[in-house]
């Protein structure tokens, strides 16, 4: 039977005996474990982050776009032509079963005054229905109403980035402020947003109704003119088909021939998110394999050190023989000194790793995120490749000849 006790003392006494050679070994461990944690939590804190902005656009989200124009056999960019209207965005959310809500947008930049200060900002007509589309509530006040966009009210909602640009600390709610010189009273103010994920501030904006925008704000080629209708579906499983209806009805009501283009585009935001979201994981994964990389180096130095210190001990390993020791007992014990190193060199590792990871988000100012999963991946691994890698020169060890081995000089 096997004594483990003993065998544990014996190993670390061995591995005492060279205390900077076990030392220099475990370091390709720890620089291993170190990094496979640090680069998974920068993976993680990216896809963490982008999760979070993906989901401040809101979800099972489509987007009708204006199409192009042709003149004189050139064919002009997207949007070049305004094919939309507010009864195409009426129609979507009326006859198409699969959409639970739409928000057309007429939008431009304008300035805006307030007392002393100004801004300029993002200003977009819309309706109510923007709030649900975009999953967005209101810090105070209250939204604007479809009575509003019918009379066309001056009322406005303000993001917070301009309410803070705009009244520092006061409260708006019931002032007035100027969008392009004319007066518009502020009934509610949007929750944080924070940035897109293309960088843009989303609380930089106001958000007032749509009818206001085109009469009063923007003006309109042609009545009821919009830029963007905003699609909310009713969920993610009908996304596709949400699209193959709008775009019917909308071919329908503009009176597009079998054979012709669209006069508009249809884009699905929320696959477009999906795409950004799982290439943040790829990327995850690709930082975690090539840190891996340096455990599997680690390994090799485990096993060059075990191989060589079974031909230091070659003698020792002859001594135990004659009194004794069975083949088992020889292979157990080199086994375990290099499970030594790599459970040792793992563990300070970890917290290698951690203090990298929280020395990035320091001074680089990047989200980390050190996940349990990724600790426990990275100590198992690192006791796989001292199994791995410890077990030719233990089983080489286990090999030699008692006679021999005493012989060794």
């Amino acid at each position: 039977m096997i004594d483990i006790p003993s065998t544990l003392i014996i190993s670390f006494r061995a591995l005492k005996v060279n205390k900077m050679r076990s030392v220099l070994t475990m370091l390709g461990v720890i620089i291993g474990v170190g990094a496979v944690i640090a680069m998974l939590a920068v993976g993680t804190g990216a896809s963490r982050m982008l999760e979070q902005q993906l989901s401040s656009i809101g979800s099972n989200l489509l987007m009708v776009l204006p199409g192009s124009t042709t003149s004189g056999g050139i064919r002009m960019g997207g949007g070049s032509q305004s094919t939309l209207t507010l009864d195409d965005a009426e129609a979507i959310v009326r006859e198409c079963p699969t959409v639970s809500d739409v928000a057309p947008i007429l939008s431009g930049v304008a300035q805006v005054v307030y007392g002393n200060q100004n801004w300029s900002t993002s200003v977009a007509g819309t309706t109510p229905g923007m709030l649900t589309v975009r999953d967005w509530r209101l810090s105070a006040g209250r939204p604007f109403t479809d009575q509003d966009v019918k009379s066309a009210v001056k009322v406005a909602l303000l993001g917070q980035t301009v309410v803070d640009n705009l009244f520092a600390g006061i409260d708006p709610i019931g002032k007035v402020i100027r969008i392009k010189k004319i007066p518009f009273t502020v009934i509610g103010v949007l929750e944080t947003k924070g940035q897109s994920p293309t960088g843009q501030d989303q609380d930089d904006t106001i958000y007032v109704p749509v009818t206001a925008a085109q009469k009063k704000l923007f003006g309109t080629a042609r009545p009821g003119m919009i830029r963007i209708i905003m699609v909310k579906a009713k969920g993610t499983e009908v996304l596709s088909l949400a699209e193959t209806q709008i775009a019917g009805l909308l071919r329908q009501r503009h009176r597009i021939g079998r054979k012709e283009e669209d006069d508009f585009t249809v884009r699905n935001l929320t696959q477009m998110m999906q795409a950004a979201e799982q290439s943040t994981r790829v990327m995850t994964i690709l930082l975690g394999a090539i840190a891996s990389v340096s455990l599997l180096v680690g390994g090799i130095g485990i096993m060059n050190i075990m191989l060589v210190s079974v031909t230091e001990r070659t003698r020792e390993i002859g001594i135990r023989m004659a009194i004794g020791a069975k083949t088992r007992d020889i292979r157990l014990q080199f086994l375990i000194e290099a499970l030594i190193l790599s459970f040792t060199g793992g563990l300070i590792g970890i917290i290698a790793g951690i203090t990298t990871s929280e020395i990035l988000s320091a001074l680089a100012g990047w989200t980390t995120i050190v996940s349990l999963s990724s600790v426990l991946l990275a100590f198992g691994f690192s006791g796989l490749v001292g199994i791995f890698f410890g077990f030719y020169p233990a089983y080489k060890a286990s090999l030699l000849n008692p006679i021999d081995a005493l012989r060794y000089e």
